[in-house]
């Protein structure tokens, strides 16, 4: 009897297993899960102001400043633009070259393989979601702040079965859920009021400060080093600190550093730009230009208000006043008007914030659906409205249950570092997809490659070295939840991986 040897496992190689860019072009033809391309350069900018100018813009800056950095904060946005810079122009040269849903995703399947596209597609639902939700709750928040500036009083929870329900982030999340799914052209299009709105009031606020500033309170620009605050735990300090066994401390050439980690939260965002580049009349062109033109507006707002709240007070009275912001800037020097129209501005801020994560959230998991590596019921885009409309409302119920029934808010850094790892793989792959297909045309190309994307990704990776070691621990154990969801369903139903089965048993 002639017995045969048990076959090879193969599962690491095919765990390296790469999606071809003409495969991932060929998914747009599947006219069950098609997206309409409706979208313009102002569009995609729109988009990218939206998504970053949020409440952060009034509160991000004065944290950073008063905890980390005081008036060199500035440094730390520039630093923080520069890097967001460097990885925006990554995502731009993929986005242009493979125009497809997915973003960051898409493009670490067909460069460095499947497991590795898993993990950042399950780092980006991580993003969008805790993003999406902590947005939707601050919402509810600040509108109740806003009534009672106005001297009316709004419960900002009701008790539903005996259980306390946050009902603002519901009642938003449930609106631009509603405007996502009828299409994207339409949300857009509300999306470009508000932002407008917005941008006037941040302007607005910006021009009425400089009459309050003092220029001694850009003395020292940047403040001595010193021991962080009494009961600050190692866990609470940079990772790359409690590595180093450095003493816990504030200020200082590393407080700039941390305070850059910190407000790089400022820029996210621009990567959910990305995922809209299926939906994008003349990917091309129109990416490149929709994103540094966002990217641009969004930094030169975010230095004029630091440059406000650091020189409208110092920065020892931001920090002693517990919940530093630009509010709080204007109460110290007896402006207390502003506090009302920051209030509006915060808002409308956050209103078009939550509008572009739910529209990110969506486009991501539909990316992942349509591969296999998710339930494929996901991706089907409605005959009518030509959006994945079951997927759309079901991304809006969990993201109002998360944001309505927990202290999400708690969970705020775990964006950042969704973020950076995203931004780390686009950086490093830019340079393998130019050796491994040099053939492709690309709408826009990242300067002295592989230098600047190497770059991109090693900076990347430095600011996320100085995110909290509490933050990195919280990381793991979501990586540990997806990679076991990995192993049980998507490595099984994987397209790619029935499609490579297929033709070895042929």
């Amino acid at each position: 009897m002639v017995t045969s040897t048990p076959p090879t496992p193969k599962a690491p190689r095919d765990l390296l297993r790469r999606k071809s860019v003409e495969a991932s072009l060929a998914s747009l033809d599947d006219p069950d899960r098609h997206l309409t391309r409706s979208l313009t350069a102002w569009d995609l900018a729109v988009l990218g102001v939206a998504v970053a100018v949020g409440a952060g813009i009034f509160s991000v800056g004065a944290t950073a400043a008063a905890n980390y950095a005081g008036p060199s904060v500035i440094v730390s946005f520039i630093i923080a633009a520069v890097v967001c810079g460097l990885a925006i122009m990554c995502y731009a040269e993929f986005a242009s070259t493979i125009p497809v849903a997915g973003s960051a995703y898409t493009y670490s399947y067909t460069t460095m393989g499947e497991a590795v596209a898993w993990i950042i597609g399950w780092d980006l639902i991580l993003e969008m979601l805790l993003a999406a939700a902590v947005i939707a709750k601050f919402w509810g928040v600040y509108l109740s702040d806003a009534f009672t500036l106005f001297g009316s009083t709004l419960p900002t929870t009701l008790t539903i079965g005996g259980v306390d329900v946050a009902w603002g982030p519901v009642v938003i999340v449930a609106v631009f859920t509603t405007l996502l799914a009828i299409g994207t052209q339409l949300s857009t299009r509300v999306n470009s009021v508000f932002t407008i709105i917005k941008v006037a009031i941040t302007l607005f606020v910006v021009v009425a400060g400089f009459f309050y500033v003092d220029r001694a309170n850009y003395t020292p620009f940047v403040p001595p080093s010193q021991p962080a605050p009494a009961g600050t735990s190692a866990l609470q300090q940079p990772l790359l600190s409690f590595l180093s066994g450095a003493a816990p401390s504030s200020y200082g050439v590393l407080g700039i550093l941390s305070g850059a980690a910190l407000v790089f939260f400022a820029f996210i965002g621009f990567d959910v730009v990305a995922t809209t580049a299926e939906e994008t009349k003349n990917p091309q062109r129109t990416i490149p230009r929709g994103i540094f033109a966002g990217l641009a507006v969004v930094t030169v707002l975010y230095i004029l208000v630091t440059v406000v709240v650091t020189g409208m007070v110092p920065y020892t009275a931001l920090a002693a006043s517990g919940s530093p912001s630009l509010t709080t800037a204007f109460v110290l020097v007896g402006a207390d008007w502003a506090g009302k129209i920051i209030s509006i501005g915060i808002l409308v801020g956050l209103t078009s914030v939550l509008m572009v994560l739910l529209l990110g959230l969506t486009r991501v998991v539909f990316a992942m659906s349509r591969d296999g590596l998710l339930p494929r019921s996901l991706s089907r885009t409605s005959p009518r409205f030509h959006t994945p409309v079951r997927l759309q409302v079901g991304a809006g119920v969990v993201v109002a249950v998360v944001a309505g029934l927990s202290r999400v808010e708690l969970l705020e850094e775990m964006i950042n570092i969704g973020t950076l790892s995203a931004f780390v793989l686009v950086s490093f792959g830019v340079p393998i997809l130019r050796r491994t297909r040099p053939d492709l045309p690309r709408g826009f190309q990242v300067p002295w490659s592989p230098t600047l994307p190497i770059l991109a990704g090693v900076a990347c990776l430095w600011l996320m070295m100085n995110l909290t070691t509490l933050t990195w621990l919280r990381f793991a154990v979501w990586l540990v939840v997806g990679l076991a969801i990995y192993g049980g369903y998507s490595y099984r139903h994987s397209l790619v991986g029935q499609a490579q089965r297929g033709a070895a048993e042929r």
